[in-house]
């Protein structure tokens, strides 16, 4: 229980937290020493310290706790399990990069990450889709999509799709509910962001030079895999995420359980960590330009976001029934749950708002709201590159293969807010 009321300047540091972010790699030689994890890092304790030690001090360091220990530490190691198993499939080969082409790398993605999640989807396809564009001119836009169709959108119909789906699960809603009542919202969405990303590549397509095109056709090679033995891994992954739980072992989900106990579903990620590490040939990675500095660079940025945004999250919970005044119907839900997930962590701002909607004595709110709720949780995540987690690691990895990807406003004002957002509108007044 919260014993103390946080103070609007509480939220301060995560505001600053955010402008590190998107400011200082503008900044000349700034963006330099920013691009170094390590120095990610010193930004994230240097304005995380001093919030832990507030929150401490004021009485509320289990909720610093159970936001580090319990939300930060299966955040990063799912992902970090994801990366490692899909990192050690190497799907190597050369595609003609025509728009064609790469709206289907795109489509398969998207239907991929409700059944694996979006982070694995994401991770699987990234390299593929890099190398298939690699002698294109134009391919910005081309991650831009694929962080919003793959990456965000793509996860919606299932709990192993998105974090706060799966949390939305866990309070009770059926595992098919999502496949049984969010189809036509999953499907416009796709269709429309795959039908705006192909007409998109046919417009840079004709526009790339002709050296270009002549290269991508002669240096085109088939599909060839390796690493196959992740796909094993992987498995396990989804297995774990889906039924090492309190659901299916109600010991993890008792008051009075030991750490370790709540915490046995990441020991699974660790050990499949591990398992995929030894089982994998060196050259499979080395093929797959594997390298540990996206995840370590999502650790890093992540472990300041999760800790100068507890404050936040309480602040949003403590002043919940106030906004809850505001709050009468499902399509208001899309927003406000949408933003703040874009800002926020996606989970538990899923679960303010579901708790919010949902009727007294109940855990779970009903179906018009539920949608609502889920519709922004997911979809909104891609609206800045920090709304999910394998945002800023295709950011990362797209960077390390020479691409120019654009600054955190820029992502917004050059694509998010013009292209993503207006989709997201449409598909609210069509079905919420």
């Amino acid at each position: 229980m919260i014993e103390h009321l946080i103070p609007a300047w509480m939220l301060i540091p995560f505001a600053v937290m955010l402008l590190c972010i998107a400011v200082l790699p503008l900044i000349p030689h700034v963006g330099e020493w920013w691009e170094h994890n390590l120095h990610k890092l010193y930004v994230s304790l240097l304005l995380g310290t001093p919030v832990g030690v507030w929150l401490c001090l004021h009485g509320m360091d289990h909720e610093l706790l159970h936001q580090m220990i319990y939300d930060y530490v299966p955040f990063i190691l799912l992902l970090m399990a994801l990366f490692v198993t899909t990192g050690g499939i190497c799907i190597r080969g050369d595609l003609k990069a025509t728009p064609g082409t790469n709206t289907i790398i795109m489509a398969i993605g998207w239907v991929l990450a409700s059944f694996m999640g979006t982070t694995g989807a994401a991770m699987l396809l990234i390299r593929l889709l890099l190398a298939t564009i690699q002698q294109r001119k134009y391919r910005v836009h081309t991650v831009l999509f694929f962080i919003a169709i793959v990456a965000n959108c793509g996860g919606l119909l299932s709990p192993l799709g998105d974090p706060p789906l799966f949390l939305l699960f866990q309070k009770g809603a059926s595992f098919t509910w999502w496949m049984q009542n969010m189809m036509p919202e999953w499907l416009v969405t796709g269709v429309l962001l795959l039908t705006i990303y192909c007409l998109v590549d046919l417009y840079f397509y004709f526009k790339e030079p002709t050296a270009n095109l002549i290269a991508d056709i002669k240096e085109a090679k088939s599909l060839h895999m390796t690493g196959l033995i992740n796909i094993f891994w992987l498995l396990c992954v989804i297995c774990s995420t889906m039924f090492i739980n309190a659901t299916y072992i109600p010991e993890m989900g008792a008051e009075n359980a030991p750490w370790y106990l709540k915490l046995l579903r990441e020991w699974a990620f660790i050990l499949i960590i591990l398992g995929s590490w030894v089982t994998t040939k060196r050259e499979v990675r080395i093929n797959n330009n594997y390298s540990w500095t996206p995840i370590m660079e999502v650790a890093c940025v992540f472990l300041g976001i999760f800790a100068t945004m507890t404050p936040a999250l309480m602040f949003l919970t403590q002043h919940a029934a106030s906004i809850k005044e505001y709050l009468s119907e499902p399509w208001q839900y899309v927003y406000t749950t949408g933003l703040l997930s874009a800002f926020l962590d996606n989970a538990p701002t899923a679960m303010v708002f579901n708790a919010m909607a949902a009727p007294e004595g109940l855990q779970l709110a009903t179906d018009p709201f539920l949608k609502a709720i889920s519709m922004g949780a997911v979809f909104f995540g891609s609206l800045t590159y920090i709304g999910n987690g394998p945002n800023f690691m295709v950011k990362s990895i797209a960077e390390q293969e020479g691409i120019e990807m654009p600054s955190f406003f820029g992502y917004m004002i050059k694509f998010s807010l013009i292209v993503l957002l207006p989709v997201y509108i449409i598909v609210q007044l069509l079905f919420i």
